[in-house]
């Protein structure tokens, strides 16, 4: 029911944090993977980080380089995957960025573009080139992901809230017209989450980001691999009947 023998995954941001965490899962469950992102040397990190998981699995990832807020770069990582892989089952929106301001008002436009450009707009633009892919297999899977601040407002973190709240409604948008084409569509809500986007919180915010710990009932930031079973269950046909949903994953502290 689990099993990803035969899917090919085209994960954006998947050279680090919570994209390599999901990727690494679907290997684990045997599918190929495609790690989509700017930055080479992570991606050749990341490459070594999946290919250590055991023999054979080198053959089964594929790094692109790729800027999600342009349009022919991700065609042209779509592309490289038809050709390495054959095909595409499986789309993880998951490459995001953040800039923060003390207040809203101190956000420049600049800033707030490039949030909503790279978070939200990039799921549309990756999701409408990957499209054609999954009606020639006959379905697919997409998962977006959004964040706490998808539920959460955030006085330092405007755009991204807006961005982030805007991936839960895209998800359901494209839930509803996909079902027909037997593509899923869900949300995974990280919590928070040890990454370099967080790293780079606890710099700017350390007394914020020490409260989260006690906030949180697990008791514990979440690590990357803490997202892997939720992104293998809505990527394989264990969740054919789920569609619409964004699930937190936040070790409880969405829930008081």
């Amino acid at each position: 029911m689990f099993n990803l023998e035969g899917k090919v995954a085209f994960v954006t941001g998947g050279n680090g944090g919570i994209g390599l965490g999901m990727a690494k899962g679907f290997v684990k469950h045997g599918a190929s993977v495609v790690l989509a992102a700017r930055t080479k040397s992570k991606l050749d990190a990341a490459v070594v980080e999946i290919t250590d998981l055991g023999a054979g699995v080198g053959d089964r990832v594929l790094a692109v380089q790729c800027d999600v807020t342009d349009r022919p770069s991700i065609q042209a990582a779509l592309n490289a995957t038809v050709e390495k892989f054959g095909g595409l089952d499986i789309v993880v929106n998951n490459a995001g960025t953040n800039k923060r301001a003390d207040e809203p008002h101190l956000l420049s436009e600049e800033d707030w573009q490039d949030v909503i450009d790279t978070n939200l707009t990039s799921m549309h633009s990756v999701t409408s080139l990957a499209f054609p892919l999954f009606e020639s297999r006959g379905g697919g899977k997409i998962i977006n992901i959004g964040s706490m601040m998808s539920i959460f407002g955030s006085s330092y973190a405007p755009a991204y809230a807006a961005s982030k709240g805007g991936v839960v409604q895209y998800t359901k948008s494209c839930a509803v017209a996909y079902s027909k084409y037997n593509v899923q569509v869900n949300a995974i809500l990280p919590g928070w989450i040890v990454t370099e986007m967080t790293d780079d919180f606890g710099r700017l915010f350390p007394d914020r980001y020490d409260a989260v710990e006690g906030r949180t009932p697990a008791g514990r930031w979440g690590q990357p691999d803490d997202l892997a079973g939720t992104a293998v269950f809505l990527a394989s046909d264990a969740s054919q009947f789920v569609s619409g949903v964004s699930i937190p994953i936040d070790g409880g502290y969405s829930v008081q």
